[in-house]
């Protein structure tokens, strides 16, 4: 079985659906502490003045931090004293007189949004259900924190991840190229565990009077492509790499 275990983005970017258009599970990782300065509850999308990138957020309930501030994200929950979900699609307006699928992704953006989801990571699970789908990818998933394991917490995260991988039988571990720092191949392969870097190769696509930014979300990659040609790029690379 080929497995990622990642954290649970917001609307992430392409190279995200290209690990799960690669492996048969994907294991939300969500017992690890929150970090404001990721990807659990924010992303990027075109600026309106055409330069440059703006970001999208969803407000943290402040609340549901510890008193040590070291909050698993399966804790975090989001803000509901906030219209955030109508600021989020007044930022995508701009796209409407430019990009050709505008429409159909906001409204495509607004019928995701429309769940009354107030744990931060299921929500985002949600999300990539719908983008997925959308996709035409196959998307299974288990939350690791409803595992019935006990990780070693004293270990670096690498040990943590071969624990994951061998308490549910996992042959090959796909991850993104951030962990390559991380991860050693010689280290899984004690373990008879292949380890794979996916590294998709940039889809570069028109994006009429603005200036072109890669890893935004993939909520940008819809403005400008048809989901069936952003499948054909993954299908492309798939099993590459």
């Amino acid at each position: 079985m080929k497995l990622c275990i990642m954290q649970p983005y917001f609307f992430p970017y392409l190279g995200y659906f290209d690990l799960l258009n690669n492996v048969d599970l994907f294991l939300v990782y969500d017992i690890v502490q929150y970090n404001k300065q990721g990807w659990i509850n924010r992303n990027r999308v075109l600026h309106p003045n055409k330069i440059g990138w703006q970001y999208i957020t969803i407000p943290v309930d402040k609340t549901s931090f510890h008193s040590s501030y070291r909050t698993p994200i399966s804790d975090i929950r989001v803000s509901i004293t906030k219209p955030w979900k109508q600021h989020i699609l007044g930022q995508l307006t701009h796209y409407e007189k430019n990009a050709p699928h505008a429409i159909e992704t906001i409204n495509f953006v607004a019928d995701c949004l429309a769940i009354n989801e107030t744990s931060l990571s299921r929500l985002n699970v949600h999300l990539l259900k719908k983008c997925a789908k959308l996709l035409d990818l196959d998307f299974r998933y288990l939350f690791c924190s409803e595992l019935d394991v006990e990780l070693d917490k004293t270990q670096n995260s690498e040990h943590r991840v071969l624990e994951l991988c061998e308490f549910l039988r996992t042959d090959e571990y796909v991850n993104l190229p951030g962990g390559v720092n991380l991860y050693h191949p010689e280290v899984f392969r004690s373990r008879n565990i292949k380890l794979t870097f996916r590294n998709l190769p940039m889809l570069l696509y028109q994006t009429q009077n603005y200036d072109f930014e890669s890893h935004l979300s993939i909520i940008d990659v819809l403005m400008w492509n048809e989901p069936t040609e952003i499948k054909k790029h993954l299908d492309k690379y798939r099993g590459k790499g």
